[in-house]
């Protein structure tokens, strides 16, 4: 029977659920308020409605193991016996407890390690945590021994395809390839590649294979995102040399290989040549890798063409793109073509239909992960011949009104973008010059101790925050709470000792969605749902126009905190790199002048809190690497408009203001000019679960400004003593001067509970005062 249509292929599928149920499951577990077959039952619930959804919306191939209860990283770590030493693993099943651990460390006593609930008995700090490419999902980094030995230790890719087969889904397994497994991976005992553990870790795929091959599998999805970066010539051979011999040890099996994220590039002839069946290619972010392929892919290779954007939110042209792919189905056949997103849809809220707050014009342009399954099936079976006439028009219709809104275009921000000058983006003075003034204003201790801005959002904030959502709490009443929650959090912060202070953050739902609320250009969903890491979801913003600030955002709330006492307490911002790369972003206008709208708003609120009298302004831009284009050829770019938005947000304050910038898990050492360039007085950074390695950057660069390492971890439930913060800082002050170090925890205390913030943060100040001693 000839095949009269491209089939429509699924990468993968959010896991978190539709009312974020993974989440709910997770956080109960981690209290003890529920058991492992509780956790591991809604986790099975939800995978089959996942696959269910799929085959419902006319998906041909759908994925199965995309699904994890944390990380996808993590998972594949656990698989392959990648497991450090400390966590206690002896071969075997790995349970939840280690699991768990892995993820989030642990910090408890007893006897009853294997019971189910994380980490009893142990004491251990969790894996390092970094961003997955250059989105926002945070994967957990395997740790490698030069002596490394992996086994298979868990058969779940095979279990999750039996268990789809039960429900008559025949899946494509998908797993992490062992290239970038490696390529991810840390070196734990001295400096060596982890790509020369390949040999060892290839037998461990092959018989992974060689038991989805067993259990019926036909077809198995390899993720090899590495593929879209700068790869040595070393590397490349690592490809070669491990699907070679995948193949030789299971022939049988075929492999669609996925290469996302980018252009595969000057790594396209590796990739065409290796033995597989299928290759996938993303060309929403590499639109032109399409021709180079067509001229050189071998005439049996299925090509698996990525033309749905799965890491944004607005509607497919399907009419443009039908005339894309028509020639390809024409010259190719439609048996050797697949339609898919450009990578895993993990990347996008699920489904706008739960949007009903949502307005309907804007509504009309989105397409979630569930709008995009029925996109990916109209492309399918109209490029069959079937009659999709519907799905055209309402993709044409929305696409259309969304260029006609009067709701995406303000002419005052264009003509003030114009007005800018090169001295809105520069200080009057260098840094030398700056801190001179600030040390003799503020008069700080050596070795200040403050926090990166949140403190813990307990049951009490969420709940009050939701009542005035629903209209039971009025304002008033509304304030009065958050004004008390922030003068109890003024008043711990001078009872322990820290030197500079912050509000506390209560009246914010989250570090971007606050900002966008106050900003024209932006709107807003209910379940939107988004997953960072583990149980953190974020919901981002929506930018479909012009962007501008009405009025002031933070003032009187930083205000209300200041005549609370006499420390000095930061204004807290984040920048409008982060307020970009963490938002849905439009695609109408090039990313740089979105930012630079941005970065105008903010300087408004940063020239309002100065003159307020805020003495510090932090700009967070937590963000920023993760912006970064994959192909170091085209960073200077990214970095320069980047860079630029900093500086006109930060630049329009006296040599006296200090201003303060945090990021997240980055690595610095191939950005570090750039970071320097941002021109901050002080900058923070996440360095505890490195152990302070990623100062290393700052120390052979020679960084001018103040730097806060992070020493205490609030990514997980561990209280640090008072000597293991000490620790930290006198690996810090192995690479720092002392006039340079700030002390300060790794990020914002937003999602700990006040249990862990009060000693642990009492611990960090006993540590900076012994330090001074």
């Amino acid at each position: 029977m000839s095949v009269t249509k491209p089939v429509a292929a699924s990468l993968g599928f959010p896991r978190i659920g539709v009312r974020r149920e993974l989440k709910f499951a997770l956080e109960s577990f981690w209290a003890g308020k529920s058991g492992a077959g509780e956790l591991l039952d809604t986790a099975e619930h939800l995978r089959r409605k996942t696959w269910l959804l799929q085959r419902n919306k006319g998906i041909d191939v759908i994925p199965s193991n995309d699904f994890s209860l944390y990380d996808h990283v993590l998972d594949t770590a656990v698989m392959v016996g990648a497991i450090p030493p400390d966590y206690g693993w002896t071969g075997g099943d790995v349970p939840l407890d280690i699991y768990f651990a892995l993820a989030r460390g642990a910090q408890t006593t007893g006897d009853t390690a294997g019971c189910g609930h994380p980490g009893h008995g142990r004491d251990v700090r969790a894996l390092e945590m970094t961003k997955w490419f250059d989105t926002n999902y945070h994967y957990l980094v395997p740790e490698l021994a030069r002596d490394q030995t992996f086994a298979l230790s868990t058969t779940k890719p095979v279990d999750h395809f039996n268990e789809a087969k039960a429900l008559g889904i025949e899946t494509r397994p998908v797993i992490l390839g062992p290239v970038t497994f490696l390529k991810l991976s840390k070196a734990r005992d001295g400096d060596f590649s982890a790509i020369t553990l390949l040999p060892r870790l290839i037998p461990v795929y092959a018989e992974l294979l060689v038991r989805l091959r067993n259990a019926g599998a036909a077809w198995v999805q390899v993720d090899e995102p590495a593929l879209a970066l700068d790869l040595t010539e070393g590397e490349r051979a690592a490809f070669v040399e491990a699907y070679d011999a995948i193949a030789r040890a299971v022939p049988d099996v075929k492999l669609m290989l996925a290469s996302y994220f980018g252009d595969p590039g000057d790594n396209l002839d590796t990739a065409l040549n290796l033995p597989v069946a299928g290759l996938h290619l993303d060309l929403v972010r590499a639109p032109d890798a399409l021709g180079d392929v067509l001229a050189k892919v071998p005439a049996d290779l299925v090509l698996s063409l990525g033309v749905i954007d799965g890491r944004n939110i607005w509607r497919a042209d399907l009419a443009a793109l039908m005339e894309r792919l028509r020639p390809v189905i024409a010259a190719r056949g439609a048996d050797r073509v697949q339609i898919a997103p450009s990578c895993s849809l993990l990347h996008v809220p699920i489904d706008v239909a739960l949007e009903t707050e949502l307005d309907a014009e804007l509504k009309s342009w989105l397409s979630f992960a569930v709008q995009k399954l029925d996109e990916l099936s109209a492309l399918s079976r109209g490029l069959g011949g079937e009659d999709i006439a519907a799905a055209l028009a309402a993709s044409d219709d929305a696409r259309a009104g969304r260029r006609r809104s009067a709701r995406v275009h303000n002419k005052a921000v264009a003509a003030r973008l114009v007005r800018v000058t090169e001295a809105d983006r520069n200080r009057r003075n260098g840094f030398s010059e700056r801190i001179a003034l600030q040390r003799e204003k503020l008069r700080l201790p050596q070795f200040p101790t403050t926090t990166i801005g949140s403190f813990p959002q307990t049951g009490d904030v969420r709940k009050a925050r939701a009542a005035f959502n629903r209209g039971e709490l009025d304002r008033v009443a509304y304030d009065a709470f958050l004004q008390a929650e922030t003068e109890k959090t003024i008043r711990f912060q001078e009872e322990i000792g820290l030197d500079v202070l912050v509000h506390g953050e209560f009246e914010r739902n989250d570090m971007v969605q606050y900002f966008g609320e106050k900003l024209s250009g932006f709107a807003f969903t209910k379940h939107g749902w988004v997953q960072s890491y583990g149980s953190r979801y974020v919901r981002p913003p929506v930018i479909f126009g012009d962007v501008s600030r009405p009025q002031p955002m933070t003032v009187n709330w930083w205000q209300f905190a200041q005549s609370k006492t006499e420390k000095p307490v930061k204004g807290m911002l984040t920048g409008p790199v982060t307020i970009l790369n963490w938002s849905f972003v439009r695609d109408d206008i090039p990313r740089a002048e979105t930012c630079r709208q941005i970065a105008l708003a903010i300087r408004d609120e940063v020239q309002d809190l100065e003159r307020a009298g805020a003495a510090i302004i932090q700009i967070d831009e937590a963000a920023l690497r993760e912006g970064l284009p994959l192909r170091q050829s085209q960073w200077k770019t990214y970095l320069d408009w980047a860079i630029d938005a900093f500086r006109l947000a930060a630049s329009g304050v006296s040599d006296a203001t200090q201003i303060h910038t945090h990021m997240c898990y980055s690595e610095f050492n191939d950005i570090i000019a750039a970071i320097a360039a941002m021109d901050a007085d002080v900058i923070s950074i996440e360095t505890s679960r490195s152990r302070m390695e990623l100062l290393d950057a700052f120390t052979a660069f020679d960084y001018p400004s103040e730097i806060g390492p992070g020493v205490y971890d609030i990514h997980a439930p561990r209280i640090p003593a008072t000597s293991e913060i000490t620790d930290l800082l006198s690996l810090a002050r192995e690479r720092l001067d002392d006039r340079q170090i700030w002390i300060n925890p790794d990020c914002g205390l937003k999602t700990r509970g006040w249990d862990e913030v009060r000693p642990a943060l009492t611990n960090m100040v006993a540590a900076a005062k012994a330090l001074r001693g």
